[in-house]
């Protein structure tokens, strides 16, 4: 097909399920197990309801046919390719994803391609009407990863056995859309791969230039552009290819019918030899230089060149119809709002620029797993896409809104995406910056307000208390704005401040972390807490309720009374054992017949690394005086590490939670198992913890004895030991919050 001479087709939004089945040793990790898609039907059901038509989709050699070609079990493959039939789901039939095939076969097997075209053949005659295909996902990526830099099987790091692994499935795509097309004529090949880029200091010049023409390979490859005297031809002559290996794609070239891009950030590297300035993780070399190579937006001053700048590269050396078929990134849920919403963009205006951009793939529909080491082992690292798997049933996230409303053909709108991705702040900056010569920032998307604009910001009360503190902090960290008010800029308990400060800063989502926190004192001053824990909370439904304001606001776990002997969930009744308990259990019903929108959070026993206020630093503090520290070892509890708290509550928020949640790192001590845990992380000598009965501090106000959080709704709280890990790292890191232009905090 003429792209240049076609009508222009409306851009669409796609989605894809992260389906690899790579090979470890002798070990095989299928992602589709992992994240549980294999066993749930219904996840078709949940895509086709964001109004996504087409959809990348595995039936992959490795599940279908694991022992032999000829024994194929079609069950899997034949319910989920009906069910996308029957809801209007155009699949692009993924044959082989970052694997190497089943065990009888490998990435050096001379057969592969031969076998994997048998294996093309069956899936075509299995379901005829099929009409796009990706034989194999990224065989360039796939061959750097296996056989030049060991990490997937064979494990190799050899170059010649890189070229081999390359033509291979190259070979393979060819072949395979060969016996695709005998059934189907008409079928597509989507080709992908991904197109990284790579910058350098002046001294590796030369090799930033050989990256950069060896990652065209696959495309090259494909549509007949490796031609004797060319530089990929000669390094693949010099490796020990043989030239007829690379004739035969000359005389059985098959330019896909749409290139696809899948990128991210990270693709974009950069290389220096100045060794000393980064991690020994990221040294290397090639054999004439050792260098680092490291993620270029951490380093380069100007940024990435931006999704824009690849489409075009690709769309001026193809001229081929091309879409973006992996969008994704591991990160806080606006981030990935603001990169999914920068390539979505980038591709609006490449196709105002006469690029012919068809699509962008909402990647990763149900998350990833373990892609932060690169699948190298199973460290159990979730990264939640459309949806997010750690709740009972997948859990739509923003991004489902943002898909839902892009393929209905309206415009989305989120106050999140008023700032920079984190790719274009300053402090995205790991190294000492340096200059990418002739490479500019990408301009190619704005979709943030204009500089001189101000962003809707987030109004947080309780300025001075310890979760109004991180809120700041971690918001200044997300490039969220917002407004840190105290009492005396806004006073919950009275109507007409709170009308004031709504009106005044304008927010789209208020967060109250303000109220009465002393709960002994409590017992003797009743009115004062109901009015910070009650009156307070209700006066701020209410404002919203009138408004169309999202609200969150804090509950505690002393809302139970501790009869039970297992954690408390968010159905449990409220039985609270004193009038701080009591207050905070009358605030959640008020609240909630206000605004039965509201994000209402049960959380216990804070500590965190930004203030004095907390068990866990009084602990150190008791044990690096020489003082024995005495704790209770027969009231238990869940203990909660504030960043995490801010950073799922900030998440709830912009997904659009409602309702009570229960949020608290999983683990059930007492308190005397606390401070022992603390001690130990520490390198004190436990001994010197003191466990005593509750009883014995004589409480004004009474103790639950078991008040342990968990969840039925999800569970987005790393482990308890893994808090306290990064407890004492960022202790020891601890510097104070950087006032931003929209603080107003006293």
């Amino acid at each position: 097909m003429n792209a240049e001479t076609s009508t222009p087709l409306p851009l669409e939004l796609w989605a894809g399920v992260e389906c690899t089945v790579n090979r470890v040793g002798d070990t095989y990790a299928d992602q589709l197990e992992r994240s549980g898609h294999a066993i749930r039907s219904k996840d078709l059901e949940r895509l086709a309801a964001l109004g996504v038509r087409t959809i990348r989709y595995p039936v992959l050699w490795e599940r279908t046919a694991p022992q032999a070609l000829d024994i194929l079990d079609w069950s899997w493959a034949d319910e989920r390719m009906n069910s996308l039939r029957r809801l209007g789901l155009m699949p692009i039939v993924g044959l082989v994803h970052h694997g190497s095939g089943p065990s009888y076969t490998s990435l050096l097997d001379p057969k592969f391609p031969e076998k994997l075209a048998a294996y093309a053949g069956a899936v075509a005659r299995r379901y005829p009407w099929a009409s796009a295909y990706t034989p194999v996902n990224e065989p360039l990526t796939t061959a750097r990863f296996s056989c030049l830099y060991g990490h997937w099987y064979p494990h190799e790091h050899d170059a010649l056995l890189f070229a081999r692994a390359l033509l291979i499935q190259c070979r393979a795509t060819i072949l395979a859309m060969r016996a695709i097309q005998t059934v189907n004529p008409t079928a597509h090949l989507i080709q992908t791969e991904d197109l990284g880029k790579t910058f350098s200091t002046q001294t590796l010049t030369y090799q930033a230039e050989f990256e950069n023409e060896r990652r065209w390979l696959t495309f090259d490859l494909l549509c007949g552009r490796v031609t004797a005297g060319s530089p990929m031809w000669d390094y693949f002559i010099w490796l020990g290819i043989e030239p007829s290996e690379l004739e035969w794609f000359l005389e059985n070239q098959t330019p896909p019918d749409l290139l696809g891009i899948n990128h991210y950030i990270t693709s974009e590297r950069f290389l220096d030899q100045r060794l000393s300035r980064y991690p020994v993780a990221s040294h290397g070399g090639n054999g004439r230089h050792a260098y680092a190579d490291v993620e270029a937006v951490r380093v380069c001053a100007e940024g990435l060149s931006g999704p824009k700048a690849i489409m075009r590269e690709v769309w001026n050396r193809y001229r081929l119809p091309l879409a973006i078929t992996e969008a994704h990134l591991g990160c806080s849920r606006e981030e990935q709002l603001r990169w999914l919403n920068e390539i979505w963009h980038a591709a609006v205006q490449a196709r105002e620029d006469k690029i012919d951009v068809r699509a962008v793939t909402a990647w990763a529909a149900f998350g990833t797993y373990d892609w932060n080491n690169l699948l190298t082992v199973n460290g159990g690292s979730y990264e939640p896409g459309v949806f997010d798997l750690r709740s009972p049933a997948p859990r739509a996230t923003a991004l489902a809104g943002f898909i839902k409303t892009i393929a209905s053909g309206s415009k989305f709108d989120h106050p999140t995406l008023d700032a920079p991705g984190w790719w274009h702040r300053l402090d995205r900056l790991s190294y000492p910056s340096v200059t990418r010569r002739g490479q500019g920032i990408s301009s190619s998307v704005r979709s943030v307000k204009q500089s001189g604009e101000a962003s809707r910001p987030l109004l947080i009360t309780g300025a001075t208390g310890t979760l109004g503190q991180a809120f700041a902090r971690i918001c200044e960290k997300r490039g969220l704005a917002y407004h840190l008010l105290s009492r005396a800029q806004l006073d919950i308990a009275e109507e007409d401040s709170v009308c004031r400060a709504l009106d005044q800063y304008e927010p789209w989502a208020l967060v109250n972390t303000a109220g009465y926190v002393l709960v002994d004192e409590a017992e003797a001053n009743a009115s004062l807490c109901r009015r910070e824990n009650v009156t307070g909370p209700v006066r701020l439904a209410k404002a919203c309720a009138s408004r169309g304001l999202p609200l969150v606001t804090f509950s505690s776990d002393l809302v139970f009374d501790g009869e039970k002997s297992e954690p408390y969930v968010e159905s449990d009744a409220p039985s609270p054992l004193n009038v701080y308990g009591t207050s905070k259990a009358d605030a959640e019903e008020r609240v909630l017949e206000e605004l039965p929108g509201a994000l209402v959070i049960r959380t216990s026993a804070f500590f965190g690394p930004w203030d004095h206020y907390n068990f866990a630093y009084a602990v150190l503090s008791d044990l690096a005086n020489g003082r024995t520290v005495s704790a209770a070892n027969d009231i238990s509890i869940s203990p909660t590490y504030v960043p995490d708290l801010v950073n799922a509550v900030l998440d709830l928020l912009i997904d659009g939670e409602q309702g009570i949640w229960h949020l608290a790192n999983p683990g059930i001590v007492t308190w005397a198992d606390f401070a022992c845990l603390v001690a130990d992380k520490a390198g004190y000598d436990s001994a010197c913890i003191e466990p005593r009965p509750g009883s014995s501090w004589r409480f004004a106000a009474v103790r639950p004895r078991f008040t342990p959080l968990a969840s039925e709704r999800g569970s987005f709280m790393p482990s308890l030991e893994d808090s306290l890990d990064r407890f004492f790292h960022d202790l020891a890191g601890n510097q104070q919050p950087r006032s931003v232009s929209v603080r107003t905090s006293v």
